[in-house]
């Protein structure tokens, strides 16, 4: 009951406030799909940290099920990659809806959000007066960081990890389905897509498929492991670390939907990108790199 009380308030919140929409944003994001995270990666996120007017940086563990030990390892890992001014805060809901717990937020510059269950997280700070800090920090120029479960809550419609049939161990998400994949708010930093992690690895696809079949004004962004996107304020993504980042595109589909739920969709675009592309969100479209005279030479004869 607890549950469904919060996403009906959540679902309000977020889908009834144009507030932020309206918006010009100016930050960045850091969406890491989970697994392990290299050097080189790591220091793209202390780079932009450091490029922001305000020095301090924010870790938020809620959603690992030891969020005090994931706090202090992500805070050590980010002291050795030179940001110093570096924090984390265990919150739960109650503390999270007192106003005076927004004084955590003064003076920050970028927002790191470790993985473990997406639900801990947006139950504890969605639709709260933190939450809505965060996002003026991101509208602000602020850079907001996750990996995981921090990618997952990036996106305003938020995969939970379960699904509404029942199934046995093993035998998760084997169909591609309507209104079978379970989603809640999340903190609405992406409003056009929706967010999926350890994509490939995990083999993901079909729940990705099912709901971007079912809401095919959104994108769907699967980031493997191991890989991440920072999202420019331009909204142009580029793909950073070692593996793929999968986008579904239905907005220009036929999608047909059966009473059982049974699905199809006629063209629908997938687009697999490597470490180096760029993806822009407002055409829909992959950046084509420049071609070179080196090559493609010019044939003088």
């Amino acid at each position: 009951m607890r549950i469904v009380l919060f996403v009906i308030a959540s679902l309000f919140f977020v889908w009834s406030t144009p507030l932020y929409a309206v918006k010009k944003v100016e930050g960045y994001l850091f969406i890491i799909g989970g697994g392990s995270r290299s050097e080189q990666m790591m220091k793209k996120f202390a780079e932009l940290t450091k490029q922001s007017s305000k020095g301090k940086t924010v870790i938020f563990p809620m959603a690992s099920s030891s969020p005090e030990e994931s706090g202090k390892a992500m805070m050590e890992e980010l002291k050795d990659l030179g940001i110093h001014n570096v924090e984390y805060h265990v919150l739960n809901r109650e503390k999270a809806l007192r106003f005076e717990s927004v004084k955590i937020l003064d003076g920050v510059g970028s927002v790191y959000f470790t993985g473990g269950d997406q639900s801990r997280l947006t139950e504890a700070l969605v639709n709260t007066p933190i939450h809505q800090k965060l996002l003026e920090i991101y509208e602000g120029g602020g850079v907001i960081g996750g990996t995981s479960a921090g990618a997952a809550v990036m996106s305003e419609m938020m995969i939970t990890g379960d699904e509404k049939r029942q199934v046995e161990k093993g035998h998760a998400f084997e169909k591609i389905l309507a209104d079978n994949i379970v989603v809640t708010p999340g903190f609405g930093f992406m409003k056009t897509v929706i967010i999926d992690q350890h994509f490939v690895t995990r083999r993901r696809h079909n729940r990705l498929i099912s709901l971007i079949a079912e809401h095919p004004n959104l994108l769907g962004i699967g980031i493997d492991e191991s890989t991440a996107i920072i999202v420019k304020p331009n909204e142009v993504f580029e793909v950073i670390g070692i593996q793929n980042v999968v986008v579904y595109d239905a907005t220009k589909a036929k999608i047909n939907i059966l009473p059982s739920h049974t699905l199809s969709g006629y063209h629908i675009i997938m687009h697999i990108l490597k470490p180096g592309d760029s993806f822009d969100l407002k055409t829909n479209k992959p950046v084509e790199k420049r071609k070179t005279q080196e090559a493609y030479p010019l044939n003088n004869t």
